[in-house]
């Protein structure tokens, strides 16, 4: 009996592994075959509530990932692309959409013989992975059949092995244990295996076999659905206070959910199984609670949203970061004084910008990194220093330097915006997988790459002689911008020959990189404004 018990825990440890191995390789074909729709899905259609909850259900429908939708979710939150109403919402939305997993294990895994339609599609997967080797399109509908195969391949061995353990369980046993020992039993599992799919798998193999009974197996899938937001919250740690915030609230709308569905539970189980009838389907019985309480989670937490966005804004607060260095220690009155205090923290402002943009496009600079927000507050203290300046007639040696550093400040933020309105565009870039955008994707690093040693460079000038290096540096940079503009245009007119390049995805690059290469040059148009009015001072700041 011990021989026989440990070899079905090994039939089981592999069937779930092969179970995992196939989400997994399932959710990473559909990313590829969908390139950036659904990123796109996400990012701009969140107008509203009803528009945002439905781009979460939309996408984690189609990725059979609610985490890998809320990560998502997490760093356009973070690069200010979507407010926490939004960030909520579509998280909420994913909850629904998780639900679709449940139903085709439910359906294709137990309704059928899995033999019939697992091996054809592991057998024609296997095979086109090979043959059609030279097409990145078919080799990745090749992996997804083989990852939809290897699915039910892994919940069939799970079942041949449950199977055995049932006639060796009376299910009464586990009677004693309440409802909630099963929900903590189930977040457990989800969180260790950071898949909910697979913990329900587990959950309905074991109701099929009679393990368990329907109450149990639905407070285990209670307990999944709250197990998946420690992938967000582990996403969430060391962010910004906003990643924060959507954190929070996801969690507060699963728990909610989670425990109001406990406390209903009796009422849950009456509607499934005497309304809906489904006493003599058990497992198609727990993928349709499933649905139904998430979808009423998101019904008692709809009109919440807005109010529980505010209460995560208070509970975690944004942090006051003031950025200005210089102009709220010199009094504008003094234009000589205040002149150079302007011209200083226009500096520091190129020097924050540039680490803005190294966080947003080369995502994991973590030095000096800034939110847009903060940025804007800058912009507003720096223009309104400048206007306190200007509240006198001025001499023509403080208003014409005056004005060109206002000019170059404005160049300045005027990149920020850019790229901070185009951020969402390149996190898309940064998680294609094809040759062009990956080159495109290295382009845009490499250019980042040097613009950030510039940024170095002016952040002390010491002497006369660095004073002319950093100079000729910028006139450098900009030569190099230039050249990278025109070899990026030339491989985008290579690649949109080819048959298989969508010409939207040539545009997509294209203006990304006239993005770019505006960007680099209204920064270098600041840098040489600086550059113009910078003297060496004996005693420069320590």
């Amino acid at each position: 009996m011990a021989v026989l018990a440990e070899f079905e825990l090994w039939l089981f440890l592999a069937g779930l592994g092969i179970f995992l191995f196939g989400m997994h390789m399932m959710e990473e074909s559909i990313r590829v075959l969908s390139g950036a729709a659904f990123k796109s899905l996400i990012r701009r259609y969140t107008g509203t509530r009803p528009k945002a909850i439905l781009s979460g259900m939309v996408s984690t429908a189609i990725l059979q990932s609610s985490s890998a939708v809320s990560l998502m979710v997490l760093a356009f939150i973070g690069a200010g692309i979507m407010n926490l109403v939004q960030a909520i919402a579509v998280m909420m939305g994913a909850k629904i959409g998780t639900t679709a997993t449940a139903w085709i294990v439910a359906v294709f895994g137990f309704q059928f013989n899995i033999d019939t339609f697992s091996l054809p599609l592991i057998g024609i997967g296997g095979l086109g992975i090979i043959l059609l080797a030279k097409s990145p399109k078919y080799v990745n509908v090749s992996r997804f059949l083989v990852a939809f195969g290897f699915l039910f391949m892994g919940l069939d061995y799970m079942k041949s092995s449950v199977d055995q353990i049932s006639e060796l369980i009376d299910p009464s046993v586990f009677a004693g244990y309440g409802i909630l020992v099963f929900a903590l039993v189930g977040l457990i599992m989800t969180a260790i295996m950071q898949s909910s799919s697979a913990t329900i798998a587990i959950v309905l193999t074991m109701l099929f076999t009679n393990v368990i009974d329907f109450q149990a197996g639905a407070a285990m899938v209670v307990g999944a659905n709250v197990g998946t937001t420690v992938t967000v919250l582990l996403g969430s740690i060391g962010g910004t206070f906003t990643k924060k915030q959507a954190a929070l609230g996801q969690l507060t709308f699963t728990v909610g959910t989670a425990a109001v569905t406990l406390i209903l539970l009796p009422f849950f189980i009456w509607l499934v199984l005497d309304l809906f009838s489904f006493q003599d389907n058990l497992v198609l019985g727990l993928a349709l609670f499933h649905t139904i309480f998430n979808v009423a989670g998101v019904l008692w937490f709809y009109p919440l949203i807005p109010a529980l966005a505010r209460k995560a804004e208070k509970w975690i607060p944004e942090t006051d970061v003031k950025l200005s260095k210089y102009i709220h220690k010199t009094d504008p009155e003094i234009e000589e004084a205040g002149l150079e205090a302007f011209r200083k923290e226009i500096r520091w402002q190129l020097i924050f910008t540039i680490n803005f943009m190294e966080s947003v496009l080369r995502q994991g600079s973590k030095r000096g990194i800034v939110s847009y927000i903060d940025l804007e507050k800058y912009n507003g203290e720096i223009f309104e220093y400048y206007s306190r300046i200007q509240t006198s007639g001025l001499d023509e040696k403080i208003s014409a330097p005056l004005e060109e550093l206002l000019r170059a400040s404005r160049n300045i933020m005027n990149s920020a915006k850019n790229i901070h309105e185009s951020s969402g565009e390149f996190l898309m870039l940064a998680n294609e997988d094809g040759t062009v955008h990956q080159n495109a994707h290295e382009s845009i690093n490499i250019r980042i790459s040097e613009l950030a040693k510039i940024g170095k460079k002016m952040e002390k000038i010491t002497d006369e002689q660095y004073l002319q290096d950093v100079k000729a540096a910028v006139e450098k940079f900009f030569d190099f911008n230039e050249t990278m503009d025109k070899q990026f245009i030339s491989m985008c007119s290579v690649a949109v020959k080819e048959p298989a390049f969508k010409k939207v995805e040539i545009t997509f690059l294209l203006m990304l990189n006239r993005l770019i290469t505006q960007s680099c040059r209204m920064l270098i148009y600041g840098m040489r404004t600086l550059l113009k009015y910078e003297h060496v001072e004996q005693k420069e700041e320590g």
